[in-house]
C-alpha cells in the first residue's frame, strides 16, 4: 500500500524544470517519490494520508549536497588553526602527522557528529573522500542520507603502499556495489593527481572506476603543484595530461580547482567533470578564490561543498553560499557578479550533477526522489518579505538552524529540528574522548 505524505499551505521553491515559487502550496509525497507539487488551489480530491502536515509559516525547497567533504576529520577540528591545508608541506606536518596515529575506532563518532551537522542544517546529500570507509559505511547508512563515499588512496611515492590502498579500493568497490539502501555509493578517492598519486597509481585507479562503473573524487589545483609538476614531466598543464591518460572519460568532481588555467576549460567542459568548491575552506587557508564565474561561463558544472572541518569548521551550506556569492562579487569586482539564485542550484542542482544524481535529486519535480527540508520562516532574516525573496533571503539572510525538518527518500531525518537516525549527543562526548586520546597519542610520537 501507497505511504502518503502531505506538506501543506507552505511556500514553495521548486528548482527545476518547472521552477516555480508558490507563496501557498503542497507537496505530495508518495512512499519515496515527490507525487505532486501545486498551488493549494489545485490540491487533488481529498484522500487518506498517512501524515498532514502545516507548514504554515515555513519554506519548502530541495534538500542541499554537500559535494565535497571528510567526515572523519570531524575528529581534528580545530587542529589546524593558521595553517594551510591546500599545500603539501601545510598537509602533511599537521594533518597527516595526527592520521598516522588515529585508530579505527575513533572514526564512528566523528562520521555520526558529522552527519548530524549536515542533517541539522538542511544537507541531505553529501560527498565524502577518506580511508578507514569500513568504518564510515555503517554511520552512513544509519544516518539515512545519501553519499557518495570515495576511498582515500594516497600513495606518496611507496610502491607497497599502492599495492595494498588499490587492495582496499577493489574491497570497498565491491561491496558498495551490493549496498541494499540504494542511498550510497562508492567511488575511487585519489587524495590528489600527480601531488601524492602517481601516474602509475592513477591508471589503475581509473581502471578500478571502469571496472565498477563508478567516478572519481579528487583535489585539483589549490595551488600550481599539479601544473608546476606536469610542465615539469611531460612538457603539458596537469589537465592536458589527465585528458590523455584517459581520467576524464569517468565522471570526475575535483575540490578546489582554483588555479585551472582558463585554456583548459573547454576541455573540463566538454567531459563529465564538475568542479568543487569550498570557499571558506579556501579564504582560511589564504587561496585564492575560485573563479566560480568564469569556470560556469565556459560550460563547467560546479558545485559546493564544505571540505572538512578542520578547514571550514563547520557543515552549514548556508553560510558557505552566503561566502560563496560574496567572494564571486570580490574576485570580480563588481556586485552580483554570482546571483544568489545561482549559488541556490550550485548547492542543490550543481551537487546533483556533480553526483551523477540529476535525474533523481536536486529540485522538487514530481517522480523525483522526496529529498527536502523545511526552514522555519518565524525566524530572524525573513523580513520585509516584499523586498527579501526567498532566493536573497535563503543565501545572504538565514542559516541551516532555521531548518526545522529534513526528509530523505520520504523518511524523516530530523523532525522538530530533533534527529530521528542519529544520537548526536551521545556521538560527540565520544568524539571528546577520542581527541583527547588523539592528542595525547600524537604527543608520544
Amino acid at each position: 500500500m501507497t505511504r502518503a505524505i502531505l506538506l501543506h499551505d507552505a511556500h514553495i521553491i521548486t528548482l527545476g524544470q518547472a521552477d516555480r515559487v508558490i507563496d501557498r502550496g503542497y507537496v505530495l509525497i508518495e512512499d519515496d517519490r515527490i507525487a505532486a507539487v501545486g498551488a493549494m488551489t489545485d490540491l487533488p480530491v481529498k484522500r487518506a494520508y498517512a501524515e498532514v502536515i502545516d507548514c504554515s509559516g515555513r519554506l519548502v525547497m530541495p534538500g542541499l549536497v554537500n559535494a565535497h567533504t571528510h567526515t572523519p576529520m570531524t575528529l581534528f577540528r580545530g587542529l589546524a588553526e593558521g595553517v594551510s591545508l591546500f599545500t603539501m608541506d601545510g598537509w602533511y606536518n599537521t594533518i597527516r602527522t595526527v592520521e598516522l596515529v588515529m585508530t579505527a575506532d575513533m572514526v564512528p563518532a566523528a562520521v555520526e557528529v558529522a552527519c548530524a551537522e549536515m542533517i541539522r542544517t538542511g544537507t541531505t546529500t553529501y560527498a565524502d573522500q577518506y580511508f578507514y570507509m569500513d568504518q564510515v559505511i555503517p554511520v552512513a547508512r544509519r544516518s539515512g542520507m545519501r553519499a557518495a563515499l570515495a576511498y582515500g588512496v594516497v600513495e606518496l611515492g611507496d610502491p607497497a603502499a599502492r599495492e595494498r590502498e588499490l587492495m582496499r579500493l577493489d574491497g570497498f568497490l565491491e561491496e558498495m556495489g551490493n549496498d541494499a539502501t540504494g542511498r550510497l555509493q562508492g567511488w575511487v578517492g585519489p587524495h590528489a593527481f600527480f601531488v601524492d598519486n602517481s601516474p602509475e597509481l592513477m591508471e589503475r585507479e581509473r581502471q578500478l572506476a571502469e571496472k565498477y562503473q563508478t567516478g572519481l573524487h579528487i583535489h585539483l589545483s589549490t595551488n600550481s603543484e599539479e601544473d608546476d609538476h606536469c610542465q615539469q614531466h611531460f612538457g603539458t598543464s596537469a589537465v592536458a595530461q589527465m585528458q590523455q591518460m584517459g581520467m576524464l572519460q569517468r565522471r570526475l568532481i575535483a575540490a578546489h580547482s582554483i588555479t585551472i588555467p582558463p585554456a583548459d576549460w573547454p576541455v573540463l567542459a566538454a567531459s563529465p567533470f564538475s568542479a568543487v568548491v569550498c570557499p571558506s575552506a579556501g579564504m582560511r587557508a589564504g587561496a585564492a578564490a575560485a573563479p566560480v564565474v568564469g569556470m560556469r561561463a565556459a560550460g563547467i558544472n560546479v558545485a559546493l561543498g564544505t571540505d572538512n572541518v578542520c578547514n571550514n569548521n563547520d557543515y552549514d551550506l548556508f553560510q558557505e553560499m552566503r561566502t560563496l556569492a560574496k567572494l564571486a562579487s570580490f574576485r570580480e569586482q563588481r556586485p552580483g557578479a554570482l546571483t544568489a539564485r545561482e549559488a541556490l542550484e550550485m548547492a542543490t542542482a550543481g551537487g546533483a550533477k556533480a553526483l551523477g544524481l540529476d535525474d533523481q535529486i536536486g529540485d522538487l519535480t514530481p517522480g523525483k526522489q522526496a529529498d527536502l527540508i523545511v526552514l522555519d520562516k518565524g525566524g530572524i532574516g525573513w523580513t520585509p518579505s516584499i523586498s527579501n525573496n526567498p532566493f536573497t533571503a535563503l543565501v545572504y539572510s538565514v542559516n541551516g538552524l532555521q531548518v526545522s525538518e529534513v526528509m530523505v527518500g520520504g523518511a524523516w531525518l530530523l523532525r522538530g529540528r530533533k534527529w530521528t537516525t542519529l544520537d548526536y549527543a551521545r556521538a560527540a562526548h565520544a568524539l571528546n574522548g577520542h581527541a583527547e586520546r588523539l592528542l595525547a597519542l600524537r604527543s608520544r610520537n
